[in-house]
This record gives structure tokens, sequence and C-alpha cells, in this order.
């Protein structure tokens, strides 16, 4: 105990050091279909053959590792002009950590060097407040997509 405040200090654990990286190889696309099936698929109920899709060919993906381990993934989708963020999952053990932010960080840094004129996303209502926190604002009606309930939100800039 401390003898100032009267309170129990218990020692805080050091977070482990994420790396994202932008994928490069085959094996680093693979990690990446991995997590998001673990997460979407297994986790969520999301059907596996709506989980992989056409866009996974022409997006810019992002894996997170701590260490050897794979811990989370996001892309990026051009269309039109605009950036879609998307497929945003980070495995169970390493939430609530910052990895998800470091994540959306990259993934925001390459829509802005792409120039996009709008740079958007589509929410699972329960982790919104997460987006609002990086300054994504919701913009139309909650919708449901693979059968769980979604909200458009557009990045707000700096």
């Amino acid at each position: 105990m401390s003898q100032r405040s009267g309170q129990l200090k218990l020692p805080t654990k050091k977070l482990p050091r994420v790396a994202v990286k932008r994928v490069s190889t085959e094996k680093e696309l693979t990690q990446v279909f991995a997590i998001r099936i673990k997460v979407f698929v297994k986790e969520q109920g999301v059907p596996s053959e709506i989980e992989l899709d056409d866009d996974d060919r022409r997006a810019i993906h992002f894996l997170a590792t701590v260490g050897a381990s794979a811990v989370g993934t996001a892309r990026v989708v051009w269309h039109c002009g605009a950036a879609k963020i998307g497929r945003m999952a980070v495995v169970k053990r390493y939430r609530r950590k910052g990895v998800g932010r470091q994540l959306l960080s990259r993934s925001l840094a390459a829509a802005r060097r792409l120039k996009a004129r709008q740079i958007y996303l589509h929410a699972q209502v329960a982790v919104s407040g997460f987006y609002e926190g990086m300054n994504f604002r919701g913009t139309g009606p909650i919708f449901d997509e693979a059968g769980i309930a979604h909200r458009k939100m557009i990045w707000r800039g700096r």
C-alpha cells in the first residue's frame, strides 16, 4: 500500500509492442484471412461465403503483429474516388489494447495518401463509439450487414 494514498498499488503489465504493416506477401495475406475467419465467421457468425470477397483482390491490406503472432487486420478499398476502410478485426486476446487504433490510423494514412475525397466505413453499431473516438461520424440509418447492425460513418478529418 502506498502510504500517501492508502491505496494498494498493483504492478502494471506492459502492453506488447504492436507492429502494423502493409501486406506484401501471400503468407501475410493468408494471416489476414485467418484473422477475419476467426473473428467474423467463427465468433460473430458471418457466413463464410461472404466474408472473403472480390474487394480483397484490389484492397490495401494491413496486418498487426505482436512478435511473431498475427493479431489484427484492416483493409482499404478505393470506390469511385472515396476510400472505404473495412474488415477491421482484432483477435479477442488483443482487443482494447490499442491494436484497433493503430490499424485504423494506418488505414486512414493510406486513404489520405490516395487523396480520397471521402473516407468512410460501415461500423458495427456495437463498436461505433470506437470510431467516433477516431473522428468518424455516423450518417444515415442503421442497416443489416451479414446479420449484424451497422451504420455508415464518415471521417471528419483532423
